[in-house]
Order: structure tokens, then sequence, then C-alpha cells
């Protein structure tokens, strides 16, 4: 009996913590509502629709597992097969979309520069959209990147690091040459595009959206890593729901145990196919 019981038990435990756990992820969608900042706004949505896809599944898996309610269960597991296969696809993309960049060292300097070149072309092309770029771009300013650099020295340029939105929104190109406040003939179009008023510097150049690709790259990439590894457990999780499902169905059809076990009141789904083989079977030899 032990046994028989322990997948229920599993499947209801760990849906009652993804149950609690959700609540945090839509208070934390709400709070981001109450935020009019573009970069917090942008992650209301995605994390409102997880939050009530993790609590609705974890409901349906917890009352199935726990009070053996067949459809509850195959409806759960439905979702989470829906789930798998969408995460699925959003890692293997993921992985093929943050390939590339990287950057190239500055020789003599301790960061590195960005080229746009350098990138997939889903994610060019997405950066280069006024509605996507607009929004990145206030990000960056907002995000006071720039700010941090500010008072530096020549001498801390060639000693320190800086993110892919510093050395791409922050500086112009290291190549440019400059005369007078002005850029020399033939150079890089960002080495035009750079201003030294606060509200300008380079935001315009497409070595600032290269930096912003880096970043991006950066951190989806983290978050595919991450996939692999929830994938993994959802699969787990998926296969412990099955024996669950299977456990419910016979609870429903028989009892499961003891000298008072009795045959399934319904058929499986292949009694009457099997049936018919054999019979088939039968009047052939």
């Amino acid at each position: 009996m032990a046994v028989y019981r322990f997948s229920n038990t599993v499947i209801g435990y760990l849906n009652l913590l993804t149950l609690l756990a959700s609540i945090p992820i839509i208070g934390g969608g709400l709070w981001l509502a109450r935020s009019s900042a573009t970069c917090e706004s942008s992650l209301q949505t995605p994390l409102l629709v997880l939050g009530f896809v993790v609590l609705l599944v974890s409901l349906a898996g917890f009352v199935g597992a726990c009070f053996n309610v067949a459809w509850a269960l195959w409806l759960y597991l439905l979702v989470m097969l829906v789930l798998i296969a969408a995460l699925l696809g959003l890692t293997v993309f993921g992985f093929a979309v943050t390939g590339g960049g990287g950057g190239v060292q500055v020789p003599g300097r301790g960061y590195r520069e960005y080229h746009m070149e350098d990138y997939s072309g889903w994610l060019r092309r997405r950066i280069t959209e006024d509605r996507y770029w607009t929004a990145a771009r206030a990000c960056v300013v907002g995000s006071k990147a720039c700010a941090k650099i500010a008072l530096w020295t020549p001498l801390d340029y060639l000693q320190k690091d800086l993110t892919p939105i510093q050395s791409g929104c922050c500086k112009p190109p290291t190549s440019c040459t400059y005369s007078a406040g002005t850029a020399m003939a033939a150079q890089d179009e960002d080495c035009y595009r750079w201003n030294n008023a606060a509200s300008v510097l380079c935001y315009g150049c497409d070595s600032c959206k290269a930096g912003v690709l880096e970043q991006v790259r950066r951190d989806w990439h983290k978050l595919s890593v991450l996939n692999v590894v929830v994938l993994v457990f959802l699969i787990a999780i998926y296969s412990i729901g099955c024996c669950a499902f299977r456990n419910a169905r016979r609870a429903e059809s028989e009892h499961p145990y003891g000298e008072n076990r009795m045959s399934k009141i319904r058929p499986r789904w292949d009694y009457y196919w099997w049936r018919w083989w054999r019979d088939r079977r039968e009047q052939l030899y």
C-alpha cells in the first residue's frame, strides 16, 4: 500500500510547494504593475501569466494526487506536457539565437567592444526595430550605467573593465580619432554619432545596440542553462505524475489491494482490441 501511494504523495507535496511558490510570483507581477518604469513594466505580463499558470497547474495536480481525481490529474499531465514542449522549444531557440557575440578585446585595455554583425540575424532585426530600441534605450538611460563611469580618468579606462552597456553606450569606439572635438574623416559612423552631452553620449550608436545585445545574450544564455535544469525536473515530475494518474484510475475502477480485490468495472482502453486480436488468432490457428 505504501508503494502504491508513494507517487501520489510525492506529487501532492511537490504541487503544494509550487502552489505556495506561485503566490509571490503573482505578487511580484502585481507590484511591477504599479511601476511606470519601462524596464520593470515589460516583465509584468510574463510574471503574471507564469504565476497564474503555475497556480492552476499545481492546484490540479494537488487535488488529483491527494483525492485520486483522475480528470484533474489528466488535466495536470496535459498542461505539464505542453509546458515541457514549450520550455524545450524555448531552450533550443535560446541557444540558437545567443550563439556568437562575446565582443573583441581592445588591445591595451581592460574591456571589450561589441559589433552588431557578430550577433544572430533575429537579434539584430529585433534591436533595430523602433519600438524595441526605444524601450531598450529607455532602460539603458534609466539604469544610469554611464553615470557610474562619468568621473573616470584615462588611466581608469586603461585598467578597468566595462560592462557591455558601458562599453557600447557610454563612450565612442576606441578606434575613433578626434581633432578639436570633431571626428576625423573616414571613420566608423559611431564616431560621428558620439556627443559629450550626458543625454546623448553614444545612445544612438550601433555599438550601443551591440552592447545591449551582448547583455541580452549573456542573460539569455544563463536562462537557457537554467531552463535545461528545470526541464529535467519537469520531466521527472511528469513521470511521477503518470504513476499517480494510473493509481487514480485504478482507485476508480477496482479495489487495488487485499482479499476483496475486484476486477475492473471498466476495461482498459485496449481491452476490446486485444480481445479481437486474440479471437482472430484462435480462428487462424
